[in-house]
């Protein structure tokens, strides 16, 4: 019986030692071209409301529910959802613009888990199209930092960012046309 306590307590400090070894910070970044300038582009970002029509968790959960508040556009701008387990609940703020440039939005998630981040859109043109480099980044709490052991989380929200921006992109450039 003794040996298998202390079997049992040495893999659970074990784990421990490795969970908490685990970066306090992650970042999830994809980046793609669209043919069309940043100013035909950095406004289906700026503007809450033109999500919809990109996000790839509005196609997740079509009855998800969405209220918007403060400025239009631009900073103070912020949209709530409140949707299915796959999207959850939370709110978004734009809290920094830099025009045709850069829009930087704080997360803040309450379901299906508490988190706050910080997402940032990078607009930047090369040769007649536009680099778009869609970030998120936040901390590593013990949770995530265990969770991260068994889901690739850069894995996992990158195919969401991919899908996003390849809808961004195929939105921005039928606009454009």
């Amino acid at each position: 019986m003794l040996p298998i306590l202390l079997a049992t307590a040495f893999i659970a400090i074990l784990f421990f030692v490795v969970i908490a070894g685990r970066p306090d910070e992650f970042t999830v970044s994809r980046s793609t071209k669209i043919s069309a300038p940043p100013e035909n582009v950095f406004p289906h970002v700026n503007d809450l409301h033109k999500w919809e029509a990109w996000s790839p968790w509005a196609k997740l959960d079509p009855n998800a529910k969405s209220s918007f508040e403060g400025a239009a556009v631009g900073v103070g701008a912020v949209m709530s959802w409140d949707g299915n387990k796959k999207v959850g609940t939370g709110k978004m703020t734009i809290t920094e613009t830099r025009p045709t440039d850069l829009i930087r939005i704080k997360l803040e998630f309450l379901k299906p888990f508490k988190a706050t981040n910080t997402a940032e859109f990078t607009f930047k043109p090369e040769g007649g199209q536009t680099l778009v480099t869609w970030s998120m980044s936040g901390k590593n709490n013990l949770f995530f930092k265990a969770f991260g052991l068994f889901v690739d989380c850069d894995k996992m929200a990158g195919k969401d960012f991919e899908k996003g921006l390849a809808a961004m992109k195929a939105v921005a450039e039928k606009a454009q046309s």
